[in-house]
């Protein structure tokens, strides 16, 4: 989700330099296509040969996406930022992934230089306007420092997962790049992890310690961000709102 930034700043992805896959893109636009098209047909579903279920993640960079012609099981949208930037797409993508069948979630794009017990509140107060339904996901996304250091950015990380699971009863999903879960997710195995990684092929990527396993694996952004996950879609839900 490097991306699903505020507008104040670059729609850029430092955290896999020098990846160029023009073929890459076309298949992904055809595997688009086709997942469409299915869903079109009421065909979509987990029906993958690999077994895993297909997943999107958006924000205000894709404002009008087609969620009932996408073909996904999951889809998991930015709702903060901060303490005080409430995406601008958050309403308009969570009303329409809450008309199909799809597993839903909303993520915090976390600042480590603000307090986390504010940010936590501040992601509950906009995700609580919303209209709620069981098995809705709450997730930290995380990939920048701001400038803190490693020992104060997991610190602030297992803050802020804390608050939110205590105030909801729900254990929030952890997002991070390989590399960055790795050197500032020390602790966090507790959280199920969602891991960016675009250098190994959908389903095989190697989780960071300290988890044992990935939930979903973010394997590529071209051209959209497109996920997979290990989990069925009841077991996706079981790990949300009641």
């Amino acid at each position: 989700m490097a991306k699903h930034r505020t507008l104040r700043v670059p729609k850029i992805n430092t955290s896999f330099v020098g990846e160029t896959r023009p073929l890459r893109k076309v298949a992904a636009t055809v595997s688009l296509a086709l997942a469409a098209a299915l869903a079109g047909a009421g065909l979509a579903g987990p029906a993958q040969a690999d077994g895993f279920i297909e997943g999107r993640d958006m924000s205000h960079y894709e404002s009008s996406y087609d969620w009932a012609g996408s073909g996904a099981q999951f889809g998991i949208v930015k709702a903060t930022e901060g303490t005080d930037i409430i995406d601008s797409s958050f309403a308009r993508h969570w009303a329409e992934i809450g008309k199909l069948p799809m597993v839903r979630g909303a993520y915090h794009f976390g600042r480590p230089s603000n307090d986390p017990v504010a940010e936590a509140d501040f992601f509950l107060s906009v995700v609580n306007k919303q209209p709620a339904k069981a098995g809705d996901l709450l997730v930290l996304d995380l990939e920048t420092t701001d400038g803190q250091s490693p020992a104060r950015v997991n610190a602030w990380a297992k803050t802020w997962l804390q608050r939110v699971k205590s105030k909801t009863g729900v254990t929030p999903l952890f997002y991070a790049n390989s590399n960055f879960a790795e050197k500032y997710g020390q602790g966090l195995g507790e959280y199920p992890l969602w891991v960016a990684n675009y250098n190994e092929a959908k389903g095989t990527v190697t989780p960071p310690s300290p988890w044992k396993k990935w939930i979903i694996h973010q394997y590529t952004d071209d051209p959209v961000d497109q996920n997979v996950s290990s989990l069925h879609q009841d077991q996706l839900r079981a790990l949300g709102r009641r």
